[in-house]
């Protein structure tokens, strides 16, 4: 039981074959913004497609934020324009501010998503507001979609909920608190980022159990990094008390440049491989997707890439296996 008087060990959702989940690659956004080199258009284009062709339905293409603070997005118009091409896909993009979300909006996005920090040190540092002037703008934000764009789903992400390298620790009881303010602000989702890297699986229970109570429904992702080995630990743990969507980078691409030492998002291919080992439906072709990591190679010669699986390759029979599980799900 936590401080709230929230019991979260009862809250542990048994699952069944039937299960599935939301992978959202944010490789396309918070990994290319992670790496110094800048992979040219072409090459990302090439890379989401191949992204797409492996069964992803929710990528993170972009972000539109100035291009002097992030050249490696610069030409997150074109990209999205590219994206809005492959059926079937959500595209979705990263915006800090109302300017970043009419741009959005204008290149016809399906979602955007904008980080508020828990850390008001972060949040400074990150987006030059603190955390109360953030959830304003996210108001103005919702605002502005509600009168130009109603179809287009907003989502919040509440970053370094689970520490900050800045600030040290960040209570619980204050990111429920801004939680709640920003769904009082209308947004459709809010999730939980562990931007530093230091949650671990008990805390992750607790905030995300905590999350549900405070905003319900509208609880959403877990965006989680794999900074101290605990990235698929901590995803299981969040998948037990009812999240079903995850964020995720191909070869673990990604950080935050703000937050020192944050580094490591969990990494796609394990993951996925986690997930429908456990009979959880995740919509991905594994196979397709470790083939997908050669599109990311030539676009970012050199880059290293991480994840367990596509190292060890598949379990023998993995094709057949999981087109099994896939068919009978299905049936």
């Amino acid at each position: 039981m936590d401080e709230h008087g929230a019991d979260y060990t009862d809250r542990v959702i048994p699952h069944t074959t039937m299960d599935s989940v939301l992978i959202s690659e944010v490789g396309p956004r918070d990994g290319l913004q992670s790496v110094k080199a800048t992979m040219p258009l072409h090459h990302k284009q090439a890379w989401l497609t191949e992204l797409h062709a492996s069964g992803l339905r929710e990528i993170e293409v972009g972000s539109f934020v100035p291009a002097r603070l992030l050249p490696q997005l610069a030409d997150t118009a074109e990209v999205v324009r590219h994206a809005l091409t492959l059926p079937g896909l959500t595209v979705m993009v990263l915006v800090p501010n109302l300017r970043g979300a009419q741009s959005a909006f204008d290149a016809g996005v399906h979602k955007i998503t904008l980080p508020v920090s828990a850390s008001e040190a972060h949040s400074l540092a990150n987006v030059r507001k603190t955390c109360a002037e953030m959830v304003e703008e996210v108001r103005a934000v919702v605002a502005l979609r509600n009168a130009q764009a109603p179809h287009v789903k907003v989502e919040a992400g509440v970053s370094t909920a689970f520490g900050c390298t800045l600030q040290g620790d960040v209570p619980q009881a204050h990111v429920l608190r801004l939680a709640q303010a920003l769904a009082d602000a209308g947004v459709d989702d809010i999730g939980l980022s562990d931007t530093t890297g230091m949650a671990h699986p008990e805390a992750i229970r607790r905030l995300f159990t905590g999350l549900r109570h405070a905003v319900g429904e509208k609880a959403g992702a877990a965006h989680l990094h794999n900074t101290r080995g605990l990235g698929l630990a901590n995803c299981l743990a969040a998948y037990e008390v009812g999240v079903r969507t995850f964020d995720s980078s191909q070869g673990g691409l990604g950080g935050c440049p703000y937050a020192p030492g944050a580094s490591g998002n969990v990494i796609t291919e394990d993951l996925v491989f986690m997930f429908e080992s456990m009979g959880v439906r995740t919509g991905v072709n594994l196979l397709r997707l470790i083939e997908a990591r050669e599109a990311l190679r030539r676009g970012l010669p050199g880059e290293p890439l991480y994840g367990m699986t596509p190292e060890a390759g598949v379990p023998a029979h993995w094709r057949d296996a999981s087109s099994a599980a896939h068919a009978h799900g299905a049936s």
